[in-house]
């Protein structure tokens, strides 16, 4: 059987070694390729930068030899800030350069809320305000409510990817509600498949993390086919083929 296999273009260094932990769990290949980053800033104009086509395009041809089955921008920010109609565009000029069924981490977060059921959700998320707003933006476009978000503040991806467990697990606490089916941690730049598992059990239910998402949507284009009992909610209930009730 072909190992699946599925292209991470990610912006920059930062938590770009949680997709190596999801192929120790998974037993995929998840291949990645960083992408152009001229400046490190969770800032609107720096973001849509990176998210530029010529960015990804170049990012796409250089991960198209290593055998892929599905291309995925690995960039929460540098998706939603384009807003849908132009994330959408930037997935469709992905693919076509790819060759191959391509999506962003901001689809996949919503595609993920669908595959759970979630209708209401809390969001916590590490950016400025202004740029955490844009993804509450987004996620109301794809049909969910957001009935509680905030942004801590931090510029940098850098300075995301330092942030340990314990800081990870008590800021998605911190920013539970009672009212949300879940709790979205969106930003690529921060560690978390190592933690799900603890971070699903402080929390007492499912956690979307933008890494985690990104490899079930990848996943899910490539034809993957099983689920998994170590990378929280989204991959006992959800994987493909999975047909589990979803909390």
């Amino acid at each position: 059987m072909t190992t699946p296999t599925a292209g991470i273009l990610y912006p920059g260094f930062s938590a770009e070694d949680d997709y190596a932990v999801a192929e120790q769990h998974l037993g995929v290949r998840l291949p990645v390729v960083h992408t152009q980053m001229p400046e490190d800033a969770h800032r609107v104009d720096a973001l849509l930068e990176i998210g530029a086509a010529p960015v990804l395009a170049d990012g796409a041809r250089r991960v198209r030899g290593r055998g892929v089955r599905s291309v995925l921008w690995a960039c929460t920010s540098g998706s939603f800030v384009f807003g849908w109609d132009g994330a959408r565009q930037q997935v469709a000029e992905l693919q076509q350069v790819a060759g191959v069924p391509a999506s962003s981490t901001s689809f996949a977060f919503v595609r993920a809320a669908a595959a759970l059921g979630l209708r209401r959700v809390a969001v916590a998320a590490t950016y400025p305000a202004d740029v955490a707003s844009r993804f509450v933006q987004f996620l109301q476009a794809g049909g969910q409510q957001v009935v509680h978000w905030s942004g801590r503040g931090i510029i940098t991806a850098a300075e995301v990817g330092t942030l340990g467990r314990n800081e990870v697990v008590e800021f998605a606490a911190a920013n539970d509600d009672a009212l949300a089916d879940a709790v979205l941690l969106p930003d690529t730049a921060l560690h978390t498949l190592a933690w799900l598992e603890d971070l699903e059990a402080r929390l007492g239910k499912p956690v979307l993390t933008a890494n985690q998402v990104t490899v079930w949507e990848g996943l899910r284009l490539a034809g993957w086919e099983c689920g998994s009992e170590k990378l929280g909610t989204l991959f006992r209930c959800a994987g493909v083929g999975q047909r589990a009730p979803c909390p």
